[in-house]
């Protein structure tokens, strides 16, 4: 809805200016500094009400999983900005603080090792909001810890945090910093027990921390992964476009500099996958990342003669993007496959058998 009024007004603004440059009355360069001074307040109060939504889900998480799991929100450290405004100033070159959730089994034993699942959200710009609410208590109640970083780009934290993001390069290490910090400060993490669940964009991060990490997690599930940056430039609109090419993202559009999207497309660097188990799943009608994006995935790591992988591309699932994350049964027959494959590597202690166990453990009926 705020959009909708920073059009209606920056359309005002701009009949006014141009009655005035038709009567050729002064004050068009005062008009046209009025729109540049509106665009900056509404971003400056976009993020200003992304932080109040932000605390308001904060609230929600404890409302809808403290019953099961025992939560907490941690301050951490990633590496420095890949930009810096003044890399010579004060401060330049510290690490970048960011916030992370954790979510502990209620029942756990303070003596015992429990596996950990390290799952970062989805989205351009998004964070990891109670929109996850139902899988995190199908984690938690199988006895998984889960960590889940709001790392650099993320949104509710501010223009600072905004700005930092780094799509596909650093934000993928404050992803397996939270894996380090939950390994180096809860005694009960098994850090023989690590595993990476990630969709849409959080399916390339996870794509990239087992290229990139690969002694450090034992399984990996990538939901419909963002996986060819190169041709989502080129099947997305100019909005889409503009993210990346903005001055504190990328900075350059595809066709200017195709090598640093090749560099930030898992599918353009399968090379370095080293056979971590992995499940990719992919689905025809998905509305977000086209099913071409995996399909290319698939096909780069048949080409390279990798093995240790499995991939479904399912024909049109209600849902479309979101369809093995929704609420109904077909999507939670597909989570429970999820599991399946994750709890064979991890042995959490309480793998559901079934789909009917899942649903008793998870909703409690």
């Amino acid at each position: 809805m705020k959009r909708i009024y920073l059009r209606v007004a920056l359309l005002v603004i701009f009949s006014l200016s141009l009655n005035q440059r038709v009567s050729c009355q002064p004050g068009t360069i005062e008009l046209m500094n009025a729109i540049k001074n509106l665009e900056k307040n509404f971003t400056s109060l976009d993020h200003r009400l992304d932080v109040i939504e932000k605390n308001i889900d904060d609230i929600l998480w404890f409302d809808r999983v403290g019953d099961v799991a025992f939560i907490d929100k941690i301050y951490i450290t990633g590496p420095p900005p890949a930009k810096e405004s003044n890399p010579t100033g004060q401060g330049a070159g510290n690490p970048l603080k960011f916030w992370s959730y954790v979510f502990i089994p209620r029942d756990a034993d303070p003596a015992g090792k429990y596996p950990l699942l390290v799952f970062p959200h989805g989205g351009v710009h998004s964070n990891f909001s109670t929109y996850y609410t139902h899988i995190i208590r199908e984690m938690v109640s199988q006895g998984y810890i889960v960590v889940a970083a709001e790392y650099r780009g993320s949104t509710g934290y501010g223009a600072g945090m905004y700005r930092n993001i780094d799509y596909g390069g650093l934000e993928v290490e404050d992803v397996d910093a939270s894996r380090k910090y939950m390994i180096e400060n809860y005694d009960i993490v098994d850090k023989d027990r690590v595993g990476m669940i990630g969709w849409s964009h959080g399916g390339l991060i996870g794509l990239f921390c087992i290229f990139d990490h690969p002694e450090s997690y034992r399984a990996c599930f990538a939901g419909v992964p963002v996986s060819d940056v190169i041709a989502r430039m080129g099947y997305k609109d100019d909005g889409y476009r503009d993210l990346y090419s903005a001055p504190y993202h990328i900075g350059k559009t595809a066709d200017e500099n195709v090598a640093e999207y090749r560099r930030r497309s898992p599918a353009w660097q399968v090379d370095r996958y080293r056979n971590t188990p992995l499940l990719i799943h992919t689905n025809t009608n998905d509305e977000d990342v086209n099913v071409l994006e995996v399909e290319h995935l698939i096909k780069s790591f048949k080409a390279a003669g990798k093995e240790n992988f499995k991939y479904r591309i399912f024909e049109d699932m209600p849902g479309g993007h979101s369809f093995d994350r929704m609420d109904y049964r077909e999507a939670r027959r597909i989570r429970f496959d999820i599991y399946s494959f994750l709890n064979a590597e991890l042995k959490p202690p309480r793998p559901c058998r079934s789909i009917r166990d899942l649903e008793r453990a998870a909703y409690r009926f």
